[in-house]
This record gives C-alpha cells, structure tokens and sequence, in this order.
C-alpha cells in the first residue's frame, strides 16, 4: 500500500524564531492527536515532510529527532557533490546532517533559476547516490493547460527527469504534481482536474514500468492545497497527499491539512 504523505515548503520565509515557534507548536499537535500513545507516529496520521529554508534544518530536525513518521528535507540541492559552488549545498551536506529528503525541479526553481529537465535528471541521481529520496515536481503553465498540452509537458518532465531509472530506483521517490497556474495564485484545480493527472501520471509510471510500481507510488498535489480543500482532494483515488506552500507556515492549517484524510 502506498504512503499517504503531506509535505510543508517552506520557501524562502520565516526567522529563525519563527521556524522554532511554528515546529514546537506543531509537535504538540502531534503529541495530542487522540489516541496517541507514542510519538511515533502511531496516530493514524499520514508521513509529514518538512522541507524548512537548509539553514534551520539542524533545529527542526532537533525538534522531531525521536519522530518515526516526520522527516525532514531541503528544498533544492546542487547537481555536483561538491567543488567551487559559492552558495549552494551538496546532498552529503544534507544527509550528514540527518535530513532524509529533497525537493528537485519545483516550479519555481524551473521558473527563476532555468532548471531544465537534463539537469534535474542529475540532481535526482545525486540525491539518491547520497541516500536522499527526491521529491519530483512537475507541472503545467497556465498556457500549457490551455493548450491542451499539459498532458504532453509532464509526460516529458517525467520522462527525461526520472524515468531513466530503473525499478530498484524508481520506486524509492516521490512525485508531486505542481498545476503552476495554481500556486499562489488562488486558484487551485479541481478535485476532478487533480484527479485526472494523477491518474494519467500513474498510468505512465505503469506504461513504462509495471503496475505495482505504479500502484506502490505516491504521488501528491501541489496546488494551493489548503485547509479547506485537502479533505476533498485527499479524497481521490490516485491523490496521496499534498505539498504546501503557504498553508504550512500556519501550524493550525498545516494540521487540519495532515489531519483531512
């Protein structure tokens, strides 16, 4: 059975402060869901990710050291592991410190700093090669969509950024479906649009793989997903979960967000 997953991006925001006070307040949430009797995770609640800013990674990681069913990540890594990269992070980096996972090719990373397929490609072999799961985003613009072409784009985003792996690989990573005419915008797809790309992204997967790794995938949704939407969208069949952005920087939204299955 595959993992039920909602996953917080931070993005760039939050003091340090801020990001102790919001992990701290969520961590008693956790500690008092009913029935808890561990902090494991034995709650019945699904996988939560964190993927704060990388310099907080030590302090959140701190706070959930003990937590079976909360990992934390980065968001990006850089394609080499290691050399004269001012400013970027290798994914040793990341693992050294303890953190399990990494977002790679979110929208926006396609969208301001020109991250292309081929390049992506590498960062998820990294990432694996230093134990990291990826987090792969794909997506559609808005005149994609209205292209009817969106079908086209995230089968290749798909295609040339992970399907070069083989089964023993493939099956250790996350997709997370981005409709980018829908991130921060307001807008969001419906629960049927979700649906339906899930759905064909999982049929792809099987296409070129087979159906239990297609069945065993999770994929999630990551489009303006709130607190009032998450149950619905939750609710479909190939819709395991969600990446958010702006409703995981509110501890009481992010967990009736992880509590709508």
């Amino acid at each position: 059975m595959r993992k039920k997953i909602v996953a917080g991006n931070w993005k760039m925001n939050l003091s340090a402060k801020e990001a102790l006070a919001l992990v701290n307040e969520l961590k008693v949430k956790i500690d008092h869901q009913p029935d808890t009797k561990n902090p494991k995770n034995s709650n019945g609640l699904p996988e939560v990710l964190l993927f704060p800013p990388y310099v907080y990674l030590s302090r959140v990681l701190e706070v959930f050291k003990n937590y079976e069913g909360v990992s934390v990540g980065v968001q990006n890594i850089h394609q080499e592991g290691k050399g004269a990269f001012t400013g970027e992070i290798s994914p040793l980096m990341v693992r050294s410190l303890g953190g399990t996972h990494t977002l790679i090719g979110h929208s926006e990373r396609r969208i301001h700093f020109n991250e292309d397929d081929e390049l992506l490609a590498k960062k998820v072999a990294l990432a694996m090669k230093n134990g990291l799961i990826p987090v792969y985003c794909c997506g559609e613009m808005l005149p994609d969509r209205e292209a009817g072409k969106h079908f086209q784009l995230v089968a290749e985003q798909l295609k040339k950024g992970v399907f070069w792996m083989n089964e023993d690989e493939v099956k250790n990573i996350i997709i997370a479906y981005e409709p980018v005419w829908a991130i921060g915008t307001g807008q969001t797809a419906s629960p049927e649009q979700a649906q339906e790309m899930h759905a064909y992204i999982r049929q792809l997967i099987s296409d070129h793989y087979s159906n239990k790794i297609a069945d065993e995938m999770t994929i999630l949704y990551g489009g303006s997903c709130n607190a009032k939407n998450a149950a619905e969208l939750f609710a479909k069949e190939d819709v395991d979960g969600g990446l958010i952005g702006g409703a995981s920087l509110k501890a009481d939204d992010f967990f009736r967000i992880i509590q709508s299955f």
